[in-house]
């Protein structure tokens, strides 16, 4: 009966090959969700197992989790990452204003806001331009010109906050790229007999960057009467990176203390080179999957093309 039905199916209908399409395409997602290497365990995954938590009786007894698995669960996980990029999408004051602060403070949010409205009227106009090339060649639909403008004002919001997330990112790089040459070098000026704030000053005078500029700016503060480690404390929740926020910390304690900076800086130093050379270890070998793809797609097709194209001509020319 099955073999019946599907000889009444015309497979050249439009609806029959939409709903193909659709099941093909769910098909191949469901198999590329499950390659190993788009599975990337989480922390929480890893040391779950070496953790040995007793259960406590409101989980035993409270609604079902979840599913992580199968068609729900993945979807469950999509929305939640497209709900979470969406938030971080929201540029409210609080959250711009922070990221400035790791910026530098070589802009205001007034700026940031004033960038935001040019970019969305580009969007905008970008938007209205490729509707009406679009009404010309394939005629006038109101909600396509619609849709256009409003996604082009989306994009252009977007771009901004990208944009500056950007930045953000990159100055952070260079302050890790700036900090096992400045830890060394204040470890050697205590070495030499100077005291915390004279081999800090001794830094900035030296050497120039991202992180020196941070280091002078704690030095201001200290200068108007701002404590030392207070100041230093201040810096390191305004990058947010944690190496320089042990780096704040192993300053303050040997301040407090009086303990011996130098080795604590220079250990620093070398935790902060090898967790670059893990980074760069990572993102070769991401790079060299990468690189799979147009060996696949492009040599490797022309490299069987021209093993088989002998024996074709060959059996083309016979009798």
């Amino acid at each position: 009966m099955s073999a019946a039905l599907w000889s009444h199916v015309d497979v050249f209908n439009p609806a029959v090959a939409v709903i193909m399409g659709l099941v093909l395409g769910a098909s191949a997602a469901l198999a590329v969700s499950g390659v190993p290497t788009l599975r990337r365990p989480t922390l929480a995954d890893r040391i779950g197992p070496y953790l040995r938590d007793q259960p406590r009786v409101a989980s035993l007894y409270g609604a079902p989790a979840t599913p992580t698995t199968g068609v729900i669960g993945i979807l469950t996980k999509v929305a939640a990452a497209s709900g979470a990029w969406l938030t971080s999408r929201m540029t409210t004051d609080a959250s711009v204003l922070h990221r400035l602060e790791q910026l530098g403070g070589t802009t205001t949010v007034e700026r940031f806001r004033t960038r935001q409205v040019l970019l969305i009227l580009a969007g905008l106009a970008a938007g209205s331009v490729v509707g009406a090339v679009s009404a010309v060649t394939r005629g006038f639909s109101p909600v396509i010109l619609l849709g256009l403008i409003v996604l082009g004002a989306v994009l252009g919001h977007i771009v901004n906050d990208w944009w500056l997330t950007q930045q953000v990112r990159e100055r952070e790089r260079r302050i890790m790229a700036e900090f096992p040459t400045v830890a060394e070098l204040l470890a050697l000026s205590m070495t030499a007999g100077e005291g915390t704030i004279d081999a800090l000053e001794r830094v900035c005078r030296s050497t120039t960057g991202e992180l020196s500029q941070e280091l002078a700016r704690a030095l201001s503060q200290v200068r108007i009467g701002t404590p030392l480690v207070d100041a230093l404390d201040e810096m390191g929740q305004r990058t947010g990176n944690p190496s320089i926020v042990r780096f704040v910390d192993g300053i303050a304690v040997a301040t407090s203390r009086g303990t011996p900076l130098a080795e604590v800086l220079r250990a620093q130093a070398a935790d902060v080179r090898e967790h670059g050379r893990r980074t760069l270890m990572e993102v070769s070998g991401r790079k060299e999957v990468g690189m799979l793809v147009p060996v696949v797609l492009f040599v490797l097709p022309v490299t069987v093309l021209f093993a088989i194209y002998p024996t074709l001509a060959v059996l083309d020319l016979g009798p």
